[in-house]
């Protein structure tokens, strides 16, 4: 396996993915390549600023519990929702397919490419993502999971962006739904929040835990450096959603003097913020599709 890395560039933003690596986006440049503020996250302990690994070795595919997760940041896609009580949740990360299993490339040219995964046996899903760079500073990201298994499946699309942290979340609220925010996981304890008319915002803190918007207008900013990355994406009123109907999901995280058992010997390497955006629960027959759109876009200040 080669650990290619290929560039979109429009001028005004630089995509790097690398299909070994879980399909993932791992550089998200504005402003020009050598001049340019990165807003991607991702781990400097394994991969350099080519986005190769740092040992010169092609990856391997990941498995085992979340203590053994090589997190190497960026943007990545996976199925909802997550958990390890039965067959109808996904056991990852890590996960030697999805995650971290190499994606064939199709549709690439200078501004436009197409990421496959091979077909996962336990979720029966096969993951496209397709990236297009727009004429400025934003781009277009399609997820689309296939049912490839001889069973109906039942599965949400659920893409991750992985931010340095420091700087606040703020996200858009529909005020249609209540609770407007919930509590999902509290690995240190749970994330502060404010409510501000139509907005949630989440401050820099050092926590390890995630919240939940039901009540989510389809998009969530966070600040990098003097720029800012808004993510948008459709929700569907009326479908279920993982995880207490959260089209949108908060992550935060830094570095612990141990471990944390309870979530798997989850050991974070850094302050990371990440924005997780969801599709409905959809039931799959074989060969059925479910798709998300999410278009990135960056401005300043």
């Amino acid at each position: 396996m080669v650990t290619d890395v290929h560039w979109l560039d429009n001028g005004v933003l630089r995509l790097g993915v690398v299909p070994a690596l879980g399909g993932r986006l791992l550089s998200l440049v504005h402003g020009g390549a050598e001049a340019g503020v990165e807003l991607l996250w991702r781990n400097p302990a394994v991969l350099g600023d080519d986005l190769r690994p740092l040992d010169g070795r092609d990856p391997v595919p990941n498995s085992g519990r979340m203590g053994d997760w090589v997190n190497y940041g960026g943007d990545k896609t996976w199925p909802a929702p997550q958990g390890w009580d039965g067959p109808e949740q996904w056991a990852g990360p890590p996960d030697p397919v999805l995650d971290s299993g190499p994606f064939s490339v199709s549709g690439l040219s200078g501004t436009a490419i197409t990421l496959t995964s091979a077909v996962d046996p336990r979720t029966g899903l096969r993951l496209t993502r397709e990236f297009t760079l727009g004429s400025g500073a934003s781009y277009t990201l399609r997820l689309t999971a296939e049912n490839c298994a001889e069973r109906p499946v039942r599965w949400a699309l659920w893409n991750v962006t992985q931010l340095p942290g420091g700087g606040a979340v703020t996200a858009g609220l529909a005020s249609v739904r209540t609770p407007a925010v919930v509590e999902l996981v509290a690995g240190t304890g749970n994330p502060k929040y404010t409510v501000d008319g139509a907005t949630v915002v989440v401050p820099p803190q050092d926590v390890v835990g995630k919240l939940g918007v039901p009540d989510t207008a389809g998009w969530v900013s966070c600040g990098v450096s003097g720029v800012t990355l808004t993510l948008s994406f459709d929700v569907e009123s009326g479908a279920e959603y993982p995880d207490a109907g959260s089209p949108l999901e908060i992550w935060l995280e830094h570095p612990l003097p141990a471990p944390i058992a309870e979530l798997g010997d989850l050991d974070p390497p850094a302050r990371i913020v990440e924005l997780e955006a969801l599709g409905p629960l959809t039931t799959l027959a074989p060969g059925e599709k479910t798709s998300l759109t999410v278009t990135g876009t960056v401005s300043e200040g």
